[in-house]
């Protein structure tokens, strides 16, 4: 049989679980810090539960898993015989592996709303899983890091959410990051405007499209939907503004015919950017784009995406937004939400590309004592005991080898230091430390060992 991985998937060497749990506590820390508690969901949901949220096109994407046993039995086959697929997926499947975070957290609250103190803070940092086509950033298996905000209505929580993105990506040491900022209302009125029937969800989703097939391609397909060449002219020219953010908003306005108080999407677009916190701390680009439309349906509000244009190849590696009816899918009414996911893998390689781990992740054990035979075994262990009593990452070589294999073993895992006590060594109670970065050697008695080790590894 061969060892192959099921495809969208990866496997994670010691240097790179090292490097992602570095992240993790990074990322852990800025939530915190920030006022977020952690939870954890399930792997999986019941279908009935994550269907319906994410446009028709991400329901496609969902990984449904299989009923067992009895109930397998139960399969609509007369369904599957009339080509009805989804009513025979259905009576086939009853669970599946959650597509995002925010919708488990959503039942989350309303399933624990009596034991929740409002507005409550949650952050996950956990896996979700996507059918979606594998390719450089994008995988079928991936980690989201969430952070949101349910039970208040209050634009200072957008503020703190951008503040709190900075933080993370400053923690990191990355630069050149783009913050790109939108409304859902002002896209809805945009759509009421250029005389788009159709459904809501319908304009979003085609505009989502826009970073793949640019204007061109999104005026292609609304002309399928029989707008006026005008109207689409008008659409095409906002779509392709540029300048400040200010002069983007108040050629929307003019657009609409509202003013920023008769447009609710304009004024929290204008205070978030306004805001004195967002123009004193904030250090990267806050971009308001028209462009922006997050495929998602449960966006209702602002709505956020974040890139980096170290590397514009891999895609947006953050986004996010408000929701205001999320929770009442779940029987919770009045309890608007906001949040923010951050694409932990896509960070990740941007990070690995951009060279910016740590030297000291690399390195997994400190010190190495080198096996010399039974004769020193109890000393080397009694040492050993020493070291891990003072959190020093330390081994001892479990087999009698040559001693250029044992040293090759600890170049190999880069162990930067090896303690050897030979039989003369013993002797003489003085222990050999060499080390292997510097290729010096250095010979100090059993009680100066520790504190020189201590000093050395910092």
């Amino acid at each position: 049989m061969k060892p192959i991985l099921p495809k969208g998937t990866r496997d994670y060497s010691p240097i790179e679980v090292s490097r992602r749990n570095y992240m993790k506590e990074k990322i852990k820390l800025s939530y915190e810090k920030y006022g977020f508690e952690p939870i954890e969901t399930p792997s999986f949901e019941k279908l009935e539960i994550l269907k319906g949220n994410y446009s028709e096109e991400g329901d496609r994407l969902i990984f449904k898993i299989l009923n067992s046993g009895e109930k397998l039995k139960k399969a609509d086959i007369q369904s599957l015989k009339s080509n009805k697929i989804s009513q025979f997926s259905s009576s086939i499947s009853e669970k599946a592996l959650r597509y995002d975070l925010t919708i488990p957290f959503a039942r989350y609250v309303s399933k624990n709303q009596n034991e929740i103190n409002f507005p409550f803070k949650r952050y996950q940092i956990q896996p979700v899983w996507r059918a979606d086509r594998p390719q450089y950033g994008r995988f079928q298996e991936f980690i989201q890091c969430d952070a949101d905000i349910i039970g208040s209505n209050s634009l200072l929580l957008e503020v703190d959410l951008i503040l709190l993105c900075t933080e993370v990506f400053k923690k990191l040491g990355l630069e050149s990051i783009t913050i790109k900022i939108n409304h859902r209302k002002i896209l809805y009125d945009i759509s009421k405007k250029i005389g788009f029937k159709n459904n809501f969800k319908d304009f979003t989703t085609i505009l989502d499209k826009f970073n793949k097939i640019g204007s061109k391609g999104v005026i292609d397909l609304l002309r399928k939907e029989n707008i006026s060449s005008s109207k689409l002219s008008d659409l095409k020219y906002l779509l392709t503004l540029d300048g400040s953010n200010e002069s983007k908003l108040k050629s929307i306005s003019k657009f609409l015919g509202l003013s920023f108080s008769e447009n609710s999407g304009l004024n929290d677009i204008d205070k978030i950017l306004k805001n004195k916190f967002i123009q004193s701390t904030v250090d990267f680009k806050i971009d308001f784009d028209l462009t922006l439309a997050r495929g998602l349906d449960y966006y209702t509000g602002s709505i956020f995406e974040i890139s980096c244009s170290k590397n514009d190849g891999i895609g947006s590696i953050g986004g996010g937004g408000r929701y205001d009816n999320l929770a009442s899918t779940f029987g919770l009414k009045n309890m608007s939400g906001v949040g923010i996911s951050l694409g932990f893998d896509r960070i990740y390689l941007l990070m690995d590309e951009l060279d910016l781990f740590p030297e000291f992740l690399s390195i997994t054990t400190q010190v190495l004592i080198a096996n010399f035979g039974t004769e020193t075994e109890q000393t080397c262990m009694n040492l050993l005991k020493k070291l891990r009593s003072k959190e020093i990452r330390s081994e001892f070589y479990p087999d009698f080898i040559r001693i250029n294999n044992q040293l090759s073993y600890a170049d190999k895992k880069n162990i930067p230091y090896v303690i050897m006590i030979g039989k003369n060594e013993l002797e003489s109670k003085v222990f050999l430390l060499k080390d292997l970065k510097k290729r010096e050697q250095s010979s100090h008695s059993i009680n100066e060992i520790l504190s020189v080790i201590n000093k050395k590894i910092g």
